[in-house]
């Protein structure tokens, strides 16, 4: 990996790489629009990309793709992919993704430069740090905000993150729920 790239990531720098993750946690909508729980695993990879100039804004990032796995079976019941970036000047990180059940999520913050641990958000209706979904998402189990809290250590990275969905005929929004902690393993 280009070290000078890596150096440009401020907060993000140890994330590049590839991780696994066995210990995760999901609370999700159940088939009748209740509540299911699952264990799962997990294998993202991270790639530093050269830098993006939108003018005078210098982006440093990684591309990655995640997918997620009930404990014993072989096909993902999640994918993701996208880009978490840095923005050096604002002391901003992104978090861009989308899945394919056609839904995309800008997410960011303020962070420090060092940070070890930061949030991140996005709201349904930001211009800028939001939400969009496809017309049946959006009219049968709407995201609303969805919220992110890392926690990274040299060989090993936590997150917490709490996506929260109006199901349609539902007064309570749904908390959806994915804890997982990552191991670098390359």
């Amino acid at each position: 990996m280009d070290e000078k790239m890596i150096e440009n990531l401020g907060p993000l720098r140890s994330l590049a790489g590839t991780w696994e993750g066995v210990t995760g946690d999901d609370t999700a909508p159940s088939d009748d629009r209740g509540t299911e729980k699952n264990k799962y695993r997990e294998r993202m990879v991270l790639e530093p990309i050269k830098p993006v100039d939108n003018h005078e804004q210098h982006l440093f990032g990684l591309r990655y793709h995640t997918q997620a796995f009930r404990i014993g079976e072989s096909d993902p019941f999640h994918d993701e992919v996208g880009y978490w970036l840095w923005d050096s000047k604002a002391k901003e990180v992104l978090k861009c993704f989308t899945i394919p059940r056609g839904m995309a999520v800008v997410a960011g913050g303020k962070v420090a430069l060092n940070a070890k641990r930061f949030k991140l958000s996005a709201k349904l209706g930001s211009k800028t740090f939001g939400i969009a979904s496809n017309p049946f998402l959006d009219r049968e189990f709407q995201t609303v905000g969805f919220d992110l809290e890392m926690t990274i250590s040299n060989d090993s990275f936590s997150y917490d993150q709490n996506t929260k969905i109006k199901i349609k005929g539902q007064k309570k929004i749904f908390a959806h729920r994915d804890k997982n902690t990552l191991k670098k393993v390359n």
